[in-house]
């Protein structure tokens, strides 16, 4: 039995790559200076791991983005419009992947990004390979090789390769026109893998890890059929070289029989989302072949110190079945998706810390595992197997985890709480009315950019370097210059600009009860962009208002609306370390209802236009559809509690972003905001065509400005995308705004590209003769 690990965090500690990157793209930093801070944080990680007692250590799960843009350049999957930039002499890997990432606008090109989504069900974006019927692939990229031997000089025979299935690569994909599918480019993409793994196997790797996380997913047969293919071929060109199979954040389920088929040498189970695949396979005869398992047993998704004992449990019955040779121990995934060092925190409550485990930790939780089978008489392991006992008890006994009165309130909850007073067929003809909007209002969707002097007030608030009069004053007038800006250009709708906000769910973690925080617990939310995600260690409630000081002081400056700008319940329970003591269901009402306080709060206060973002809704989704209706159920009950307090005139908002809706669609309508803002700049208007086909009955507001790239769109090209919601969507129902917030971009930008998308509505507006 060994222990392994699927992946680690890639941002370092201390977010040594966001810095990084950040300093090349403005130019402050060269390539060299931008390729050694990666260097040292594979180094460092790799020695972390090493120092854990890992025995197979995965290498090429460093990106300086998004791995799945990595495979992209590997492959020379790189869209046709990036030719040109790729051709010029001049310009480097990186120029080019970044590029891809982030979209080109300088030296007389003008490129649009690579459209951008959800990992599965977690927070984590990937960049979406677009495919084409001539598709052609080629190896393109050196840094799996590269980053082998790197590994090799550092932890040696233990260094494995990790690499995203050809399956999963092209599934994840999209087609960029019609009449073909994308599964039917795999014969064109097997060489490059075959060239990959001639070279590494000369490098000397016997151990590699394919990704193929789409076996979560209800498989085609079709689809099916071609993992078969891929493995069953791997196998034949390349017996010696050990294929561990991983996929995880669910069961294999129908899959399953294909995949035990497979002549790979392991295959991984994440045994925290689904243990009980771990009996499914051992009622079969896997018994019967040499096949490793490896057993996904310490959670790679959430921050809980991890029940030692009930790990225990699972591995004796897989080494009841099997023997303990055919095992090897694991988190349940990459622990991308966690922080990297409980021990860089000094500040966390110690009551909740003790029972908190961070990357590294989880790392030593799993080398405890297998040495408690090793040698069951290891005094050191034993120690910590009975600490870990206490600690678990402890926290299931712990007082400040409960509070009676806030269960009681969830339980009480009824069918009319989650009602509006009336349809929206009534309330738009009275929103109309008290708002006086033209056609096509414009809007943002809450923040506005984040500035140097804006984060040094906040941090020296919070460290208690100014007084609260000096900092509130600060926020006034950055809140005030927003207004008369917004006003100056026209924007019809206004926001006030969340200047007082970290991190739109962090904001409301660290004003609620049940939360607490980390002081470096990062995590990669895609590229540069990381977060720091509340932890929810017991039942939450509103002890006080949240925003209404800054939302009616806004409101003060103008006559024009001000949205009041609140993060949803089931996005504050999606960005969040969500407590495993009790149904997710339960905590996202228990927040629902504290967002419901604030919304008639908010109401109260003359604030008549509120926005509810839920940005994760679509990412919590289960990935089995057997699982989806119970989850929608409760999802959609928890937004229109948090909506359902106020009246006609009041006008509630969503925000979603990167997310498909063709499947959620009438889910989505179940939800009755007035009105939803949706991205769609990336994907060329494309989600409408969901919301046209089931006549979404309420308004929408289509993204025209993609806020991930420091791309300014042209006022042509906005007119252009209003021109084909236009040509879908009744315009009366129509909203013009970015696809996001714009916290994360420069000012110089924003106000440009804000000022063509106000031209392009007006644009817009004057060739419309009637009101539609």
């Amino acid at each position: 039995m060994i222990a392994h690990n699927l992946g680690y965090p890639r941002i370092g500690s201390h977010r040594e790559l966001k810095r990084a990157c950040e300093q090349f793209w403005a130019g402050n930093i060269d390539v060299n200076q931008l390729e050694a801070t990666g260097r040292e944080i594979r180094r460092t990680n790799w020695l972390t791991q090493h120092a854990a007692g890992i025995a197979r250590i995965p290498c090429n799960d460093f990106s300086f983005y998004d791995q799945v843009l990595d495979m992209c350049l590997t492959t020379g999957a790189i869209p046709k419009r990036f030719t040109p930039l790729a051709e010029r002499p001049q310009t480097g890997a990186l120029d080019l992947y970044f590029a891809m990432a982030r979209g080109y606008q300088q030296q007389g090109f003008d490129l649009k990004a690579m459209e951008m989504t959800k990992w599965f069900d977690t927070n984590y974006h990937y960049l979406v390979p677009e495919f084409t019927a001539d598709q052609s692939f080629s190896l393109t990229s050196e840094t799996i090789f590269n980053e082998f031997i790197e590994a090799q000089g550092i932890v040696g025979t233990a260094a494995k390769p990790v690499l995203l299935g050809p399956v999963s690569f092209l599934l994840l994909g999209k087609e960029k026109e019609a009449g073909f599918d994308r599964l039917d480019l795999l014969d064109r993409l097997l060489p490059v893998y075959e060239q990959i793994l001639i070279r590494l196997q000369a490098l000397g790797a016997d151990w590699i890890q394919f990704d193929e996380p789409v076996l979560s997913l209800d498989l085609t047969t079709k689809q099916q059929a071609a993992i078969q293919q891929v493995y069953g071929w791997f196998h034949e060109q390349f017996p010696a070289i050990n294929v561990l199979l991983a996929s995880y954040f669910e069961c294999y389920g129908a899959n399953l029989e294909t995949v035990l088929a497979l002549p790979v040498s392991a295959i991984h189970l994440d045994l925290v989302r689904c243990p009980s695949q771990l009996d499914d396979i051992l009622k079969t005869d896997f018994a019967q072949q040499q096949t490793q398992l490896s057993l996904g047993v310490v959670d790679g998704r959430n921050v809980w110190l991890n029940d030692l004992a009930n790990a225990q449990q699972l591995i004796q019955r897989a080494v009841d079945a099997l023997g303990k040779d055919r095992i090897l121990v694991a988190p349940s995934c990459s622990l991308l998706h966690v922080p990297c060092d409980l021990d860089a925190e000094t500040n966390i409550d110690p009551e909740v810390r003790q029972w908190l485990a961070f990357a590294k930790q989880k790392l030593a939780e799993v080398s405890t595992l297998v040495t408690l089978f090793a040698h069951p008489d290891d005094a050191a392991a034993l120690a910590v197997l009975a600490r870990n006992k206490q600690l678990i008890a402890n926290r299931r006994q712990a007082a400040r985890i409960h509070k009676p009165a806030v269960k009681e309130r969830v339980a009480n909850l009824t069918a009319a709480d989650a009602a509006r007073n009336s349809p929206f067929s009534v309330r738009q003809p009275v929103q109309a009315q008290a708002l006086d909007l033209p056609l096509y209002p414009t809007t943002t969707i809450g923040s506005f950019p984040q500035t140097e002097s804006v984060r040094s007030y906040r941090a020296k608030r919070k460290k208690g370097q100014i007084p609260v009069a000096e900092y509130d004053a600060f926020i006034e007038t950055e809140t005030e210059a927003a207004i008369r800006w917004q006003e100056e250009i026209g924007l019809d709708v206004l926001v006030h600009g969340e200047f007082e906000r970290n991190d739109m769910v962090e904001y409301f973690g660290e004003l609620l009860d049940g939360f607490i925080f980390s002081e470096n617990g990062w995590v990669q939310s895609y590229g540069s962009r990381c977060v720091k995600p509340p932890i929810i260690y017991g039942d939450v409630e509103r002890p006080a208002p949240m925003t209404v000081r800054w939302s009616a002081y806004a409101q003060s400056l103008t006559p024009k609306p001000v949205k009041g700008m609140l993060t949803g319940p089931v996005t504050i329970l999606q960005w969040s370390f969500v407590r495993d003591d009790q149904p997710r269901r339960d905590t996202c009402l228990q927040i629902a209802l504290a967002i419901r306080d604030e919304v008639v709060d908010l109401e109260a206060a003359g604030i008549n236009v509120i926005q509810i973002d839920e940005p994760a809704i679509r990412e919590g989704l289960p990935l089995r559809r057997e699982n989806r209706e119970a989850y929608l159920t409760w999802a959609v009950e928890a937004f229109r509690v948090s909506a359902s307090g106020v009246q006609d005139h009041t006008q509630i908002h969503t925000h979603m972003c990167y997310s498909e809706f063709n499947d959620i669609i009438e889910h989505i309508a179940r939800m009755d905001a007035d009105v939803i803002t949706i991205e769609t700049s990336r994907s060329q208007m494309e989600l409408l065509d969901a919301f046209a086909a089931f006549n979404y009955p309420n308004e929408i507001g289509p993204g025209v400005y993609d806020i991930h790239s420091p791309r300014v769109p042209t006022v042509a090209e906005m007119v252009e995308l209003l021109q084909k919601a236009s040509g879908v969507l009744p315009a009366r129902n129509i909203w013009v705004n970015p696809d996001c917030g714009l916290k994360t971009r420069r000012w110089p930008e924003t106000k440009q590209a804000l000022i063509n998308m106000v031209q392009a509505a007006r644009s817009v507006r004057e060739t419309v003769t009637a009101f539609v």
